[in-house]
């Protein structure tokens, strides 16, 4: 179908370099905006925060009997940064939203009726797909590593010095976090191969024929975006082999709705 034609019409109007600009700045603003007020909120709360992703980590050591265990921070600073990082971490998740729509209200009336119907599922499947993504790996995957990696220690009375943990509240955060965002982002797998097929870089049957070395490019990511364990390797490599069989359905179906579309608009020519 010939772009910019009375069935897919452009909604955008001419404006000056300076008025563009000039709405850049405004959604840099709301967006600036929201995440001012979401750090300030998340600070005032980074302490219950920190203590929800530490909670995995806090019910295997209670299930061990570790009623006196504690987290420990070794520098005077250390601490404070670490809410601050919390309260960042907490204020780009949560504002997320806030800045995807300011930039999508800042794109879309430059965009085609139809390449806005072809960009906004994504826009509104990707935070859902980041969401299951760190979902999983909190609620799977971290009670599940922490008990291995906890399976170390030795106790007092067994032969030898007690090697015991305590965890260092920056460490930890980092690790949590760098989880978290590694698992949200490849579960994005399916929103960019559906796009990609979608504008025609890719299309389904390459996706089909590489498919083995996808799998074995999906256990190397996973071993290079996860600890050293095999739990969390498997644990994030498995899910993105399922989603990458979910992006060949999705985009054989988008290819059958498009060539249906297609057909139909060339029959609509020929009468």
């Amino acid at each position: 179908m010939p772009r910019g034609d009375q069935d897919d019409p452009i909604d955008d109007k001419p404006m000056p370099l300076i008025d563009h600009l000039l709405e850049l700045r405004t959604r840099l603003l709301w967006s600036i905006g929201a995440f001012a007020i979401a750090f300030a909120f998340c600070y005032y709360f980074s302490a219950a925060i920190y203590g929800f992703l530490a909670q995995p980590l806090a019910d295997i050591l209670a299930e061990q009997g570790g009623g006196e265990r504690r987290m420990i921070f070794t520098a005077l600073y250390e601490a404070f940064f670490t809410y601050l990082k919390v309260a960042f971490f907490g204020a780009a998740f949560f504002t997320f939203p806030v800045w995807a729509t300011q930039l999508w209200l800042f794109v879309a009336p430059g965009l085609y009726r139809s390449e806005k119907r072809a960009v906004l599922p994504f826009l509104v499947a990707s935070p859902f797909l980041f969401i299951l993504g760190a979902a999983l790996a909190y609620y799977f995957i971290f009670p599940l590593a922490w008990r291995f990696f906890i399976s170390f220690e030795t106790v007092p009375g067994s032969g030898g010095i007690p090697i015991q943990l305590e965890a260092k509240v920056d460490e930890y955060l980092s690790l949590v976090m760098h989880m978290i965002l590694a698992f949200g982002i490849a579960f994005q797998l399916p929103v960019l191969l559906t796009l990609l097929c979608r504008v025609g870089i890719i299309n389904v049957d390459q996706l089909k024929k590489g498919r083995r070395y996808a799998i074995v490019g999906m256990f190397v990511a996973a071993a290079i975006l996860t600890p050293p364990d095999i739990i969390s390797q498997i644990g994030l490599a498995v899910p993105l082999i399922l989603l990458y069989e979910i992006s060949i359905l999705t985009a054989s179906w988008m290819a059958r709705k498009q060539d249906t579309a297609d057909a139909a608009a060339d029959d609509d020519k020929k009468d």
